[in-house]
Parts: C-alpha cells; structure tokens; sequence
C-alpha cells in the first residue's frame, strides 16, 4: 500500500519530520524469526519469541525486517520509553519507500489518529474520545449494554434451530454487542455497521493480497466519509458529531484527516478487541467446566474472569508499530532506529517472569502480582478498557446464566483462527446452547466495575 493509498491524509510524513540518516543494519543475533501471515499457533509461536529474547528480529509480511518485544517487564518499560515513538516519520523503511502497494500492515502506521501521534498531538487527538469514555460515562451504559445483551440471548434459540442445533456464538452474540455499542457512541447508523465490521476484518487481516488491502482500504474510508457526512448534515449526542464541532472550531483541534482516522481507530479498536475478548473467554469456560464452577461457586467472580482472558489469551497478539528514535537496547537486543516493532501481549501475558512456572495455565483464581498489558500501558493505554470490560462482563454472566450448559459443537482443536498474527481468536465459535432458562432467571444485575 502506498502512503498515499494507505492514510486518510493521502500524504506521506513530510521531509521536515524525517531523521537525516538510514538506521544501521542489524547486529549479529538470531535469524529473524517469519510470522505466519495466517496466525497458526499464535501461543505457539509467542512462546518460541519469548524463549528468543525479552525482544527478538522477526520477519514481517514482504520479507520486512521488524522486532518483537516478548516479555512483561521488558515490554512494560518499552512503550513507556521516551525515546520509543509511534510517529510513522520515524518508521526508516517506510520513508525511504521500501514499503510497497498494499502492504497488509501500513494502515497501522499511516492512518492519522492517536495511535500514530507522539507528545502534543497525541494529547490532543485522545482528548475527545477520552472524554466520551470517562469511567462515569461508560458506567451510565450498563444498562443498555444489558438491554443489548439480553436482546441478542432472546434471538439465539431460534438462530440455533435453524442451525440444526448449533449457533456460531461469534457472528451471533459477541460481535453484534460491542459493535451496536461502538456504533452508538459513535452515531454510525445502522446500514453502515456490518461492513465496516468486514473491511475492518480485512485490514487488520495480514494475508490479505496488495489489491484487496488497497480496495479494502479506500472503501473502508469512503465508508466512514459517508458517516461523516451523515452526521454534519444530523449532528446528535454522539462522539462523531462531537468531533465534527471539533473540527469546525476556529482553533482548528482536528483536521479532516484525523477526524476520519479516529473514526476508523474506534470503530476497529472498539469492536475487534471486545468480540475477540468474548470469543476468547467462552472458548476457555467450553474447554474446562471447572472453570466456570469455580465463578458459580464464588471462587471467582466475572471480572475475574475477563482478566485471566485478557492476560492468558490477549485480543491483540502483536500490535504494530514503535519505533525506537536512536539504537536501543532491550534486554541485550538492539532494536535499531527506525526498526518497525511490535507489541507481543500474547508473549508477554504468559510470560513465566511475570506470572510463575503456570503461566500457559488459565486459571480464573489467579491473583497475580504484575498486572497484564493486552490494553497497553503509559500514554497509549487503551481508553476503551473500562467498556470493554464491561461489555464482556455483562455479556459473558448473561449468556451463561442464560444458557449455563453452553458448550462447543466441535472440537477445540478444530477452530480455525483468525488470518492475522495482529488479532488473536478463532473465525468461528460454533456452540451447543443446552438448556434455556429464560428470560425471566438470567440472574440479577452484572457487578464487574468498581
């Protein structure tokens, strides 16, 4: 994807933000260990890289040089370095144009929002969305996140029986809830939602060709100008139409470019991440009952159980991208400046350092000393946790007390997962709902935020 096709802007980092010289060539160290662009084995593989190194070379899509950083306390200290950037000026191979059309990763470094911004405009482009995801005001959605949740239960039998007894959990309950969540907060309407739920598929998908990505790309931004322009000509008491007053403010606190790349970062970021997280979750209580009786006996609580998740099976297995600013060493690796490097939450949640010789073990009871990273950490932390957690919360105590003999229809080993080494969950979450305790015994109210 060129830098062009890539970003909202339509424009490359200017020559003005570019440091002077190309990084160095990598010192000697281990072969670069492929990724597989399909996502096999993501645990697997996360614990091949952590066993490399608290950071390690790998190889990203097109044979592109990159780093992964694999272990708790290691990763925790790099994305609070000050001299670890998010700022794609800084990304050497895309600003010596070594990055080529429809590269399926270029959207994460290009789009214009705060996911790419450093200091000043970083505060400046959270500040909105941080404001409309205050823990009061997602507090204030616990009902109708419950509403939603108790809607999407009341569909599910007969989405079964037309099924011939199975539902795919996934389409189904986990991705219509924070989808119409995300949606609503943002005043998308409701013809728009299921595509962007598929181009957003698609550009976190790292086996996608160069002209799908570049297709996917340009749609998924035309998409989100047509949301835009719903909402100027309907403005509502919603995030978009508060972005879109930002924009128009004599002070000029957010261009045309941010204001469609924002969209597109909440739209992604706040879906993705959640049906992820309850795919994820569901998967682990189907695979071992004991699990889910110890929440039922009280031994574990809900939020007990959206921790252990987010920590031993991350949403997000390696977030692209940092950039160290100068040679930096992590843990005896040195990344180079300019080096494209991920995140690996998937390494770093079960990193035995941080969590002790059982940490490949799902266990609701755990109390561990270090908390998980899956949201990130300092300045670039998630502000969408808080909603998140409640939204897998409320959904997750619902569907069980709804359905408490939920179970998988096939087995665990035959999930398929995701296409991408960016996401970590299955396509698919086939299920057997069991026995229907109605409407009328889903249980008192979810208490998963303090």
């Amino acid at each position: 994807m060129t830098e062009a096709d890539a970003s909202p802007s339509g424009t490359a980092p200017s020559d003005a933000a570019r440091p002077a010289d190309p990084p160095p060539a990598p010192g000697p160290g281990p072969a670069p260990y492929p990724l597989d662009p399909a996502g096999a084995g993501q645990h697997e593989v996360a614990g091949r890289l952590r066993a490399r190194g608290a950071a390690t070379p790998v190889l990203l899509p097109g044979g592109l040089l990159g780093y992964a950083v694999t272990r708790h306390h290691a990763l925790r200290d790099f994305l609070t370095h000050p001299e670890v950037a998010k700022n794609a000026c800084h990304f050497a191979a895309l600003r010596e144009g070594r990055i080529p059309p429809g590269w399926p990763l270029a959207t994460f470094a290009t789009v214009d929002g705060m996911t790419t911004a450093d200091g000043a405009d970083h505060r400046r482009l959270r500040e909105p969305v941080a404001k409309a995801l205050t823990p009061r005001r997602v507090a204030a959605l616990r009902p109708r996140v419950e509403r939603l949740t108790a809607g999407l239960l009341d569909a599910l039998p007969a989405r079964a029986a037309a099924g011939g007894g199975t539902v795919d959990l996934r389409r189904a309950f986990a991705y219509p809830l924070p989808m119409r969540v995300i949606c609503e907060l943002l005043g998308v309407d409701e013809g728009f939602r299921d595509r962007l739920h598929e181009l957003s598929g698609l550009v976190v998908s790292t086996v996608i060709g160069p002209e799908a990505a570049l297709a996917a790309n340009r749609e998924l931004l035309a998409v989100l100008g047509d949301v835009v322009a719903a909402r100027r000509a309907d403005p509502g008491d919603d995030l978009t139409s508060a972005l879109i007053a930002a924009r128009a403010e004599a002070a000029g606190r957010l261009s045309e470019r941010e204001l469609v790349g924002t969209l597109l970062l909440m739209i992604v970021a706040g879906h993705e991440t959640t049906l992820n997280l309850i795919t994820n979750a569901v998967r682990a209580l189907c695979a071992d009952r004991g699990r889910l009786g110890l929440v039922r006996a009280g031994r574990a609580d809900w939020a007990d159980v959206v921790e252990e998740t987010l920590r031993h099976d991350s949403p997000v297995a390696n977030f692209p991208f940092r950039y160290p600013v100068r040679d930096l060493d992590v843990g005896g690796t040195v990344l180079p400046r300019g080096a494209p490097v991920l995140a690996s939450y998937a390494a770093a949640g079960r990193d035995p350092e941080a969590y002790g010789p059982d940490a490949d073990r799902f266990d609701v009871t755990r109390r561990p000393a270090v908390r998980h990273l899956s949201f990130g950490h300092g300045p670039h932390v998630c502000p969408g946790a808080p909603l998140a957690r409640l939204e897998a919360g409320v959904a997750l105590r619902a569907l069980f007390a709804r359905f408490p003999d939920l179970a998988l229809a096939v087995p665990e080993a035959d999930l398929r997962p995701l296409p991408t080494f960016v996401g970590n969950s299955v396509t698919e979450l086939p299920v057997r709902l069991g026995r229907d305790l109605g409407p009328a015994d889903r249980g008192g109210p979810v208490d998963l935020l303090a």
